[in-house]
């Protein structure tokens, strides 16, 4: 039996939660609901989880750490700290060696095991938001003392809601860039299309509907993995047709180094918020 602690029972929480127990095929396939305990300092929200899912709730951080094989704190960056003091000592005591989980954005593996005791192993986890549907991307690095099967058992957890991979810590600022914040630009752009659609002529919703219809299919196509992006976009581009005519102003309007220059902003930011106060490069 694999026990699961997940402190924090919000959004990002309930959505790891809702994966664990509905994965039927996946790595995690072996887990149900008895095996899960959820946190949270409202016991209304609480109680919405365990009815809707039948799992163990509690209001003490401690208790839910007590003997678990992993523990996931889905709090606030800024709450972490607090959560780490409070469990420390319990995490330590264990006789099982537990493993503990951060899907807080911005906190590195040096702050998470700086307020543990020497050699507990922890993992850092970048999610996105389509997770909420089961369909996030999530980054999975390691820490000093995170054994490669544990981090594997990680990634494998994080497949319950979406795609996981491994990576390098010294890449999850980039990972922020593209798949943490990822979402918000596809967002931005079913947005722009969808303004574009009215100034063209089409009502909100029709304009709306095609574009998050052409998303979902342009999304689909590239998840096959038959074709990288530039043979998806080559294929449907008629030499001086409509599409090259789009595509033509849309890089002269510096649409990829908009990009590029986005995703570099995201980046610098991530390190900022990383960063311990007080302490410059």
């Amino acid at each position: 039996m694999t026990r699961i602690a997940i402190i924090g029972g919000g959004n990002i929480g309930e959505a790891l939660l809702s994966g664990l127990v509905a994965d039927e095929t996946g790595a995690a396939s072996d887990i149900t609901a008895k095996d899960v305990v959820v946190v949270d300092p409202s016991s209304e929200r609480l109680n919405v989880l365990r009815e809707r899912y039948g799992i163990t709730t509690t209001e003490d951080p401690e208790e839910a750490a007590a003997e678990a094989d992993y523990v996931v704190l889905s709090v606030k960056p800024h709450i972490i700290p607090v959560v780490l003091e409070q469990i420390a000592d319990t995490v330590d005591a264990n006789d099982t060696e537990t493993v503990v989980v951060s899907v807080a954005a911005g906190v590195g593996l040096n702050t998470l095991e700086g307020a543990l005791a020497a050699g507990v192993p922890v993992v850092r986890v970048m999610p996105n938001t389509p997770m909420l549907v089961g369909k996030g991307t999530s980054a999975v690095a390691g820490g000093r003392f995170a054994g490669e099967g544990q981090v594997e058992a990680v990634r494998a957890l994080m497949e319950s809601v979406g795609t996981a991979i491994v990576v390098a810590e010294k890449d999850m600022d980039a990972v922020t860039a593209v798949s943490g914040s990822g979402p918000a630009y596809i967002f931005l752009v079913a947005e722009a299309m969808t303004d574009a659609g009215v100034q063209l002529g089409l009502t909100r919703a029709t304009a709306e509907k095609l574009a998050i219809g052409t998303i979902e299919g342009a999304a689909t196509m590239l998840a096959a993995g038959e074709n990288s992006p530039s043979e998806l976009r080559a294929n449907v581009t008629s030499p001086g047709g409509t599409t090259a005519a789009a595509l033509r102003s849309l890089e002269e309007n510096g649409l990829r180094k908009a990009f590029f220059r986005g995703l570099e902003a995201c980046a610098d930011r991530s390190k900022e918020l990383g960063r311990p106060a007080g302490k410059d490069d």
